[in-house]
This record gives structure tokens, C-alpha cells and sequence, in this order.
């Protein structure tokens, strides 16, 4: 379970890095759901079924979480942050359902080599 909140967190993680990358402004913390979409499929060659389904999933997350921060606006962080945690780990179960079993491993390795390249920025060695 820690394993995939890790996941959904760094799933997050890595749209807003790149997001800020693309010149996103504040209030866009994710990419939109077809960039994300987008990327999946760059790295795992998605079917059009599959490109529908996470499309689904992704804007669903990505009214979930708006909804969640509007009621969460200078309330609780530990409460708001459990409650985020839980929010990821379902949306990313939605997400590694949809893929085959080739693919979820593609998707864990990719996952995994992105917490380590935002573990090395958060230390100091990050691409300077």
C-alpha cells in the first residue's frame, strides 16, 4: 500500500515538474489529462480503449483533487494530506487496471527511475 501511494504521489509529482517545465502557471499543478495520456503512451504504446479509459481517469482525478482542495482550503494539512494520499492510491489502482501486465511493469520501472531522479534533485544534484 505505501509502495502505491508512493506511486500516485510521484505520478503527481512528475506532472507538475513537468508542468513547471512547460511554463505552467499557479492553480495548474497537473497536466491536463490527454498530456498525461500522452506520456503514458509515449512510454507504454497504449490502445485507443486504453488512451479513453485513463483520459476518464485522469479527469476524474483531476476534478477530485480541485474539489478536494476548495474544501480543504486552510484546514487541516495532515487531515487534507491523508485524505490526498488515499484519493492517489485509488485513482492510481484505476489507472494500473487498465494496462496489461507488460505494460504495469514498464509502468513500475518508469516509475521507479523517476523517484530516483526527483529523490537526486531534492539532494542537491539535480541536471545543474
Amino acid at each position: 500500500m505505501k509502495k502505491l501511494m508512493m506511486i500516485c504521489g510521484l505520478m503527481l509529482g512528475i506532472a507538475g515538474f513537468a508542468n513547471a517545465q512547460q511554463g505552467g502557471g499557479p492553480g495548474r499543478m497537473m497536466m491536463k489529462p490527454e498530456e498525461r495520456v500522452k506520456l503514458l503512451d509515449e512510454k507504454l504504446k497504449l490502445s485507443d480503449d486504453q488512451k479513453a479509459k485513463l483520459t476518464a481517469v485522469f479527469t476524474e482525478q483531476a476534478e477530485s483533487m480541485k474539489k478536494m482542495r476548495e474544501e480543504m482550503q486552510g484546514g487541516d494539512r495532515d487531515a487534507m494530506r491523508e485524505k490526498m494520499q488515499k484519493m492517489r492510491a485509488d485513482h492510481n489502482a484505476k489507472v494500473t487496471a487498465v494496462l496489461t501486465e507488460d505494460q504495469k511493469k514498464t509502468y513500475e520501472a518508469w516509475q521507479k527511475e523517476q523517484r530516483e531522479e526527483m529523490e537526486k534533485r531534492r539532494q542537491g544534484g539535480g541536471n545543474n
